[in-house]
């Protein structure tokens, strides 16, 4: 097996909206063979965009997995969504894989999206190659891409290849490996290419990018570095080496051209993924835990004899049954076989094994450590949860999601839809970490919560198009959130006395603001256990810690959640006889509900970082707009004719601005937008947000 792994690569492509990543993977599925006809993002007939939805709107809504073939490697592929509403699919996706391909805009270099997406590769420490896209695109600047990956995402890109030509007299690359020009010759199918010698007016540029490339290797390779310093000539395959184990190391992010487009560049793309990336058993081993038990880690390993240990990352809900994407860790996974869920406790049944295609599927006997594929039978899975071999308990780190930022009322239109919208919003959410739904009591409504507009807009057109309900829905509104401005104590008793045995739990507390390395407030509460003595026996200790937790769910102003809040349980009492876990968590609720009250609660809101690219002409009318919506610039700086400001600006204010900056721009400015963090609304502001409550 271990041979067969060597074999395998795990990748994603990720990037900014429009950059081109779906036309990548097209072409990539084209040149391995894994379909026979190139589909276009354009025209609504991209294999990796096959719901409606995305073919309909020309972008990636979530994220699809296939595994196609290369010069004898399989490369198992996700192919991610760009649109910030829907950072999620990337989140689960980038968490399961083994490297990642980021494609960039030849004209527009490191977009705010490219930031976000980078952020999520880096934190689970992906070794990352660059494609530079569109270098057929006017304004098309490899240079100024390049330095925007290195000074916008701190990178260390090392260019492999440099075009020849850019925007329309863009015709090939040079081969920094093999010191050859490789020219196009655009065809109606695809593109042949030849190599020659490197032309006389980019030989000197070709010289120096190669010394630098060759620098950067030995860094990672002694005796590269040896042969480097005696100044002795070098081969391809001892500078891939030193390449490589950068690459690996996450050191060196190197650095490709083309344009998927005309399908140039992607088959040497794809001869890259197979050198430069890792197989799973490059990879370090993932790092368990017994459940409850952080201190002491588990090296869950890349090898088929161990015990099996997975993760399902993705839930997508099928008329025949859910499929849960897993990637395996470790072992071997058999259909049929009976696994356990360690964060939910209970035991699962596979009964199908699939290795998917976008959405056909091809059905497995057997899945090794190593792969990813989508299973069929559970039950009682969510995305994040570890399986495992039910005799070796083992959990992996779950998955992290961004908190909602928006929501709208829905309300079924009949009394017979009215039974269906549980059913549906209870299957969206399992398919969907960052959708949140709650019944409002004092309305009738039901409020739905998610990521963005688009994102509302899609699980709307989920609801009525694909589950059949149909609904009617309110305007967004922005996900407030509370806090508090102060310290302060409290005291929470709970007493009933029924004839028989009653209830006694007393509490005292301390609860203070929690900020965050920047300043601004925590988005997570604590609850810090301060009692000595045994004043309050331990094990009525998780209950009070419940009952703090239920009281911050709900804040005194607005009724959105307290967040950023420490809370210590610091004294109390209990009754021999009355004390019970409910008491205590009652005594919980009581206490923190009083303590919010006199600690200066305050509202907060999210507020977005925005990047708008807008003509010069322009500027002054879209910086004046921004600033009316109370945002505020971070910087500016031309790219060519364009000016591309970077902003913050609330939530609140962004609504509609899509139309308004095509308005103020003649159609020719854009922009994008993503969470930044929550911060206190201003007193007067604040007012009339609470006057609607």
């Amino acid at each position: 097996m271990a041979a067969v792994l060597t074999k395998v690569r795990n990748i994603g492509i990720m990037a900014h909206i429009d950059a081109g990543k779906t036309t990548v993977t097209e072409r990539i599925l084209y040149f391995s063979g894994k379909t026979h006809k190139i589909g276009e993002v354009h025209d609504g007939t991209a294999v990796m965009d096959f719901m409606q939805e995305e073919q309909e709107r020309g972008i990636t809504i979530t994220s699809a997995a296939t595994k196609c073939p290369w010069n004898g490697y399989d490369i198992n592929l996700i192919d991610t969504p760009g649109h910030v509403d829907f950072t999620a699919e990337v989140e689960r996706s980038l968490r399961v894989l083994d490297g990642a391909v980021a494609v960039f805009d030849a004209s527009e270099g490191v977009q705010a999206q490219s930031e976000t997406v980078w952020r999520q590769g880096q934190k689970y420490h992906l070794p990352c190659l660059c494609f530079i896209n569109k270098m057929d695109k006017i304004g098309a600047d490899f240079d100024m891409s390049v330095q925007s990956i290195r000074d916008k995402l701190l990178a260390n890109p090392v260019p492999v290849q440099i075009p020849i030509g850019a925007e329309s007299d863009f015709k090939g690359f040079v081969d920094l490996l093999t010191m050859k020009a490789v020219f196009f010759k655009q065809e109606e199918t695809a593109a042949s290419f030849h190599e020659e010698e490197i032309p006389e007016q980019l030989r000197d540029e070709a010289e120096r990018y190669r010394h630098e490339m060759i620098e950067a290797a030995a860094d990672y390779d002694e005796k590269l570095m040896e042969h480097y310093v005696n100044d002795e000539s070098l081969t391809a395959e001892q500078i891939i080496g030193g390449l490589r184990q950068g690459t690996l190391q996450g050191k060196l992010n190197l650095v490709f051209v083309g344009s998927a487009l005309k399908n140039m560049g992607v088959r040497r793309l794809m001869d890259a993924i197979t050198l430069f990336l890792p197989c799973p058993l490059e990879r370090p081993a993932a790092v368990g835990f017994k459940k409850g038990d952080k201190e002491k880690p588990i090296d869950v390993v890349c090898d088929s004899e161990k015990p099996f240990v997975g993760l399902a990352f993705k839930i997508t809900a099928d008329k025949h049954g859910d499929l849960y994407f897993t990637r395996i860790y470790q072992g071997t996974l058999k259909t049929g076989s009976r696994i356990l869920n360690v964060n939910r406790d209970r035991k699962e049944n596979i009964t199908r094994i699939f290795q998917m295609h976008a959405n056909s599927r091809k059905i497995l006997d057997v899945a090794h450590a190593g792969d990813i594929v989508a299973v069929v039978g559970m039950k009682e899975t969510l995305t994040g949860d570890t399986l495992c071999d039910t005799h070796n308990r083992v959990m992996l780190e779950n998955i992290s999601f961004p908190e909602t930022v928006i929501s709208m009322s829905i309300e079924p239109r009949s009394a017979a839809d009215r039974m269906k919208l549980s059913e549906a919003l209870l299957m969206l959410r399992k398919e969907d970490p960052t959708f949140v739904f709650k019944y409002d009591d004092e309305t009738g409504q039901t409020i739905i919560s998610g990521m963005g507009e688009l994102h509302l807009e899609v699980l709307e057109h989920k609801l009525v198009r694909d589950l059949g309900v149909d609904v009617r829905v309110g305007k967004p509104r922005v996900a407030y959130k509370e806090a508090i401005s102060q310290p302060a104590k409290a005291e929470g008793k709970f007493v009933r006395q029924t004839g028989g045995r009653g209830q006694f739990g007393h509490v005292v507390i301390e609860i203070e603001p929690l900020f965050k390395e920047d300043g601004h407030y925590s988005r997570k509460n604590e609850f810090c256990n301060a009692i000595a003595g045994g004043v309050i026996p331990k094990e009525y200790i998780p209950a009070v810690e419940n009952g703090v937790m239920e009281g911050l769910s709900s804040g005194p102003l607005s009724g959105y959640p307290i967040v950023g809040a420490k809370v210590t349980l610091l004294d109390g009492s209990f009754h021999a006889v009355d004390s019970s876990e409910i008491a205590f968590e009652q005594a919980g609720v009581l206490a923190v509900q009083e303590a919010i009250q006199n600690a200066g609660p305050i509202l907060l809101e999210p507020v977005m970082r925005v990047q708008a690219v807008v003509p010069e002409a322009n500027y002054g009318t879209v910086q004046g707009n921004l600033i009316a919506k109370r945002g505020e610039i971070t910087d500016t700086h031309l790219h060519g004719n364009m000016r591309v400001l970077d902003a913050k600006v609330p939530l609140a204010e962004m609504f509609g601005y899509s139309g308004q900056i095509r308005s103020a721009t003649g159609g020719r400015g854009n922009f994008s937008m993503e969470p930044l963090n929550y911060e206190k609304v201003p007193e007067q502001i604040s007012e009339k947000i609470l006057m609607g409550y």
